[in-house]
């Protein structure tokens, strides 16, 4: 436990981020799973209109530095290139 005014600081700092950073990153991970059920469903409809709202969280997450650039980058492209290759076979 912390014993100086400073380290309970940011002992109540790091508690208030540890929730936020979880908060996104949980709307983060329910975003994605819509797109994947949405794709495991084959609805390419569905999929579309789930990527489409699936990429601004993700960003957002990132922007909040929930995770890191990269990481929201490559997830969004990994997302969209499965939904075009369902597409493509459609």
């Amino acid at each position: 436990m912390a014993n100086h005014k400073s380290a309970e600081k940011r002992d109540r700092q790091s508690k208030i981020r540890r929730l936020r950073n979880r908060m996104n990153k949980s709307a983060m991970k329910t975003a994605i799973r819509q797109v994947e059920d949405a794709l495991a469903a084959g609805s390419e409809e569905q999929a579309k209109t789930a990527l489409q709202s699936a990429i601004p969280v993700i960003y957002k997450t990132a922007t909040k530095g929930s995770i890191h650039k990269n990481t929201a980058a490559r997830k969004v492209s990994r997302l969209t290139k499965r939904v075009n290759k369902m597409q493509a076979l459609a």
